[in-house]
């Protein structure tokens, strides 16, 4: 029987480590500069946690920003939890590494997008991963950005290909 190097699970779990690195580092001296982070989740994810408004508004996904306002960021080894400002209304999200699709910061046009298969199983995945190149992140940061000033959230769909 032959052994192969599983690339694509070994790239997701890089990046997801880079998440952890980056949000662990905010947690303790909080967001420097312009940074902030557009995070696209799967509001369907078994280990999410969200008020039932939020995930009956946004059942599939859902873009958070994390900019002028947040509080109690918590960093784990599986996920984060967070608070968030909704509508003037704060309220607690928990979202596990592995429901994250897109990780976006474009104050310096960077960017991770995680390719899923749809599936009940979430041990399934498929193989693919990629970070953003800097050709290909200003445009997508831009409708991004755009979208988020307007509605506070972003599509998946800005990011696709």
């Amino acid at each position: 029987m032959s052994r192969e190097i599983d690339y694509g699970n070994l790239m997701h779990d890089a990046m997801r480590g880079l998440i952890r690195k980056v949000l662990l580092d905010v947690a303790e001296r909080g967001l420097p500069g312009n940074h902030h982070f557009f995070i696209t989740f799967d509001t369907s994810h078994p280990d999410a946690e969200l008020a039932d408004w939020l995930s009956d508004r946004y059942p599939g996904e859902m873009t958070v920003v994390m900019q002028h306002w947040y509080d109690n960021l918590e960093v784990g080894d599986e996920g984060f939890s967070v608070t968030l400002n909704f509508g003037d209304a704060p309220e607690p999200l928990y979202i596990p590494y592995d429901a994250i699709r897109t990780f976006v910061d474009p104050s310096v046009e960077f960017g991770l997008r995680f390719e899923q298969q749809e599936s009940d199983d979430w041990d399934v995945e498929d193989d693919s991963a990629e970070a953003e190149t800097p050709k290909e992140a200003p445009r997508k940061l831009e409708l991004a950005e755009k979208k988020a000033k307007d509605a506070e959230i972003v599509s998946l769909d800005s990011f696709r290909k």
